[in-house]
């Protein structure tokens, strides 16, 4: 900022020429844009009606009285031990599965039984971590894909007994 210069006035080098994208350039940097506002100083200056900024008479402070010594501290601190609460297992576990699960994996029809046995297990995740709700959800699908799953196995050991009866 130079205030030798008059701040109106833009300067000698700028022209109204475009640039290449077709849009006139930004005019330069000015020192007051505005000459009639004052510059900003380190701060508002005091407005009439109103209090003086930060504390002081109008707003009823009292300093501290340096004589006076502070409150008594305490010499030990207590604290109170932190408390985790978390929901532990259910009292009446929902029924996961898990061995229906195996054997629908192994002996019937295996994909399900990979997908039954995700479900048993999320069942019994479930019950350790107290969510009934989700229990119930997990086994109720996993005893569907289990009883699917042994209905697919015994008509593909049908189909399998009969093709092989019709051939020999």
């Amino acid at each position: 900022m130079n205030p030798s210069k008059e701040s109106s006035t833009p300067l000698q080098d700028w022209t109204e020429e475009k640039t290449p994208m077709g849009h006139p350039a930004p005019p330069p940097y000015q020192d007051a844009p505005y000459p009639e506002m004052p510059l900003p100083g380190p701060g508002y200056p005091p407005q009439q009606g109103f209090p003086p900024q930060y504390g002081g008479p109008a707003y009823g402070h009292q300093p501290y009285p340096m004589a006076q010594q502070y409150p008594a501290q305490p010499d030990t601190v207590t604290v109170q031990p932190m408390v985790f609460v978390s929901a532990g297992p259910l009292a009446n576990p929902v029924n996961d599965y898990l061995c229906y699960s195996i054997f629908t994996l192994l002996c019937c029809f295996w994909p399900l039984g990979v997908a039954a046995l995700v479900y048993s297990i999320s069942t019994r995740t479930a019950n350790q971590a107290g969510d009934q709700v989700m229990a119930e959800r997990n086994s109720r699908t996993a005893r569907t894909l289990n009883h699917v799953a042994v209905g697919l196995g015994i008509a593909f050991l049908i189909l399998t007994v009969r093709y092989i009866h019709v051939l020999l």
